[in-house]
């Protein structure tokens, strides 16, 4: 198995309880199958703890039910885990274990980043001077079985290193460099698939106004916010270089290039709308990125949202 990450993603180690906003609070935690199947070895005040906790939600997972403030039950006074005090880090719930890493799988060759929605992973990526090169490691782990089309993962592959090549190019503006990576992703999709902007009538801020609130001071970023110019800045690079790290190469399931490109581009519009610092980036990933609900209804305003066609994009980032 060959392993993909950014240079910066060894630099990453969480700071626990210092941390200014807790993983563990806000949002649902799936309790997947084996980590339940080890809880049901264990004895004790933890064990009761746990069963004590489980529940399901409205699609059938099992979860742990939250606490007071959306905080998870097992989170203590001291923003510390004491399922990860009593039975080690190693078995909690695979989703704590991960965060606020990502996996991406692709057969023999598994892609691995972190997440905007972590304050310290955020802060990292938004600090970042110089491009980040992605690191290949190999071990002896045998490849995933799956069906994607090897001819179009390459032609991805091969079209997403020249789209790092346009983010990153310092000849131009950040916003020039929006609209060619925009053009480019046109041309991609037309090679690939068909695709037709759609007409869905939104406000543009009401793309950002999610329908699952995790933090309300997400929602205040979005009642004040108002379009300003798109700086020349180093962090609207990585930005947009997060984006299509994360998402373009899922386009070998769906055939959707352009909409993962329009989340680059709508991804240097955010600190432009609403703060142009690594909180308001975590504040919407988090938000955003790891809520199922709102995710669903982002990808699709991508697609068929008027005011996040092609050419509402390109007018939005060369604001002047």
């Amino acid at each position: 198995m060959i392993t993909v990450t950014p240079d910066y993603y060894k630099d990453f180690k969480c700071i626990a309880g210092d941390c200014p906003d807790s993983c563990c609070q806000g949002w649902e935690v799936d309790a997947d199958e084996k980590s339940l199947e080890y809880y049901k070895t264990l004895d004790g005040d933890i064990r009761k703890r746990i069963d004590s906790v489980l529940s399901s939600d409205e699609f059938g997972n099992t979860i742990f039910t939250l606490a007071d403030k959306k905080r998870c039950p097992f989170l203590n006074s001291e923003n510390l885990c004491d399922m990860h005090i009593a039975i080690g880090g190693e078995h909690t719930p695979y989703t704590c274990r991960m965060f606020p890493r990502f996996i991406n799988s692709f057969g023999a060759t598994r892609e691995m980043g972190i997440s905007f929605s972590c304050p310290v992973a955020s802060d990292m990526m938004f600090a970042l001077k110089e491009r980040a090169e992605l690191v290949s490691t190999a071990d002896s782990e045998l490849p995933e079985l799956n069906e994607i089309d090897g001819e179009v993962y390459y032609f991805l592959k091969k079209a997403r290193a020249k789209a790092f090549d346009i983010i990153y190019d310092r000849s131009m503006p950040v916003s020039k460099r929006a609209v060619k990576l925009l053009d480019y992703a046109a041309e991609l999709q037309a090679e690939l698939e068909p695709y037709e902007e759609g007409s869905e009538e939104i406000e543009f801020f009401d793309v950002f106004k999610n329908p699952e609130l995790i933090n309300p001071e997400w929602e205040e970023k979005v009642l004040h916010g108002s379009l300003k110019p798109v700086p020349d800045d180093y962090y609207n690079e990585s930005i947009m270089a997060y984006f299509v790290y994360r998402y373009f190469l899922t386009a070998v399931f769906d055939f959707d290039i352009l909409s993962k490109v329009k989340m680059a581009v709508v991804g240097i519009l955010i600190p432009a709308c609403f703060g142009a610092d690594s909180w308001t980036m975590h504040l919407w990933s988090k938000e955003t990125e790891h809520s199922q609900y709102n995710m669903d209804r982002y990808k699709d305003l991508l697609k068929n949202a008027k005011c996040l066609n092609t050419e509402k994009l390109k007018e939005a980032v060369q604001l002047s």
